[in-house]
């Protein structure tokens, strides 16, 4: 039943270092599921927040259903991220440390036709860093091209 949709935030390796990966469920509507499952939604700006013992994702962009009717979703609300309560426990005792996000990864439908959300307990990288791993991108790319040839 799996689908090929991955909806990816791209920018969040570039702008943040990986300390912890999770994979959450996500409590959707019945209009969102169909939107997300035609590939129309976007986590870019999307981030992560505590709110009393439960975790939420703000600004997550779900596309209004095409075929939907009146009853169709608000596509920027905060929507629940379901994981376990030790997993919850974790994040919110390691979130307390100053510099330490919660920021989502990737969008993607697992094999019983569900929506996952794979999340990190990340740490913002600075200027240099950035300026580091362009480098070490770019010798990568040159390297690879001088075996080609």
């Amino acid at each position: 039943m799996s689908t090929g949709i991955s909806i990816k935030n791209k920018k969040a390796k570039f702008e943040y270092e990986f300390l912890e990966t999770f994979t959450a469920g996500i409590q959707l509507t019945g209009t969102e599921i169909k939107s997300i499952r035609a590939g129309k939604a976007s986590i870019v700006e999307g981030y992560c927040f505590m709110k009393n013992g439960e975790l939420f994702i703000k600004n997550m962009y779900i596309a209004e259903y095409e075929q939907g009717t009146y009853n169709n979703h608000e596509p920027k609300r905060d929507r629940k991220l379901l994981l376990n309560r030790s997993e919850l426990d974790k994040l919110e005792k390691k979130k307390k440390d100053v510099g330490l996000t919660i920021v989502p990864l990737k969008v993607f439908i697992n094999n019983k036709g569900f929506a996952k959300m794979d999340i990190a307990l990340a740490k913002g990288k600075k200027l240099h860093d950035k300026r580091e791993d362009l480098k070490s991108k770019d010798a990568k790319r040159e390297m690879d091209r001088a075996m080609k040839k």
